[in-house]
């Protein structure tokens, strides 16, 4: 069956509006950098993930839409153009990133398997700071609200239960012993769960590692996603971001925890709910690339 075709003023239009969206949501981001300023938290997607706003702002339709007039999409990358349309090559796209897919596959399957745990309180952002010298804080920029040695108390005071191979490992050494749990690369498909922030913000890597298979319009809700999961990662952190307009989210306190733990469980449901959409994407059983 041939897939749907695009006329080329109504794709354009989406094109137009999803770049118009992107520049809004990165224009800070740009003016900081040409002023060589920087912003813990909205920095943070395009520092961590290495995409850079120009290619989230390159709007795809996603593979099984054909675009009429495309003739420029010609030569991007896992594309082919014939009789006038364009669209995305998905049996080049699964020969040549055949173990991505699989992987992300595997990936987003396990982790909906299981149950969220939400008891971590955001302490990860705590231990990368726990007894760190001046230099080794990785915001040293903005204070912390609790000073170093009530940050310090505060780890000391709970159980660390980081289950996220990539926040585990900025700990810091004296952190490291402290974490009930040891998340690993090669034990990441194992350990990881829905409940973990920074599984949430992943979704948003995974969709933009399968561009243009992913159409950019998931790829954009996953960085919106993205994005408030950061801000409620930095206001539970030891960190003072009050003059960014970021009010504290206390989480050394009873209240703090449970306002903490209301808003994992939402991010939870959301990236769940992302996490499927992509699934459904996906081709089942990709063979390896070539």
């Amino acid at each position: 069956m041939q897939a749907p075709a695009v006329a080329e003023t109504e794709w354009r239009q989406r094109a137009a509006a999803h770049a118009a969206a992107v520049e809004e949501l990165t224009a800070g981001r740009l003016e900081r950098r040409r002023d060589g300023r920087r912003h813990p938290v909205e920095d943070f997607l395009f520092e961590y993930y290495a995409f850079r706003p120009a290619q989230l702002a390159r709007w795809h339709p996603g593979a099984g839409v054909e675009l009429e007039g495309a003739a420029e999409r010609s030569d991007w990358a896992f594309y082919r153009y014939a009789g006038g349309r364009a669209s995305v090559d998905l049996a080049d796209f699964v020969a040549r990133r055949g173990r991505a897919i699989g992987f992300v596959r595997g990936l987003l399957s396990a982790t909906l398997s299981r149950p969220g745990r939400f008891g971590c309180f955001g302490l990860h952002e705590w231990a990368m700071v726990y007894r760190a010298d001046d230099e080794a804080i990785r915001h040293a920029g903005w204070p912390l609200r609790l000073g170093r040695q009530g940050t310090d108390e505060v780890v000391e005071a709970h159980t660390v239960a980081c289950s996220h191979f990539d926040a585990f490992r900025f700990f810091t050494d004296a952190a490291v012993p402290r974490n009930r749990l040891h998340p690993t690369r090669e034990g990441q498909l194992a350990m990881e769960q829905p409940g973990c922030l920074h599984a949430g913000m992943d979704v948003y890597k995974w969709c933009f590692k399968l561009t243009p298979l992913v159409p950019s319009s998931l790829t954009l809700e996953a960085f919106r996603l993205a994005r408030e999961i950061r801000e409620l990662d930095m206001r539970a952190a030891p960190y003072d971001l009050t003059e960014l307009g970021y009010e504290p989210v206390r989480i050394e306190t009873a209240e703090g925890k449970a306002e903490y733990v209301a808003a994992q469980r939402e991010f939870t449901r959301r990236s769940n709910d992302l996490r499927r959409r992509l699934l459904d994407l996906l081709p089942d059983n990709p063979r390896p690339d070539a």
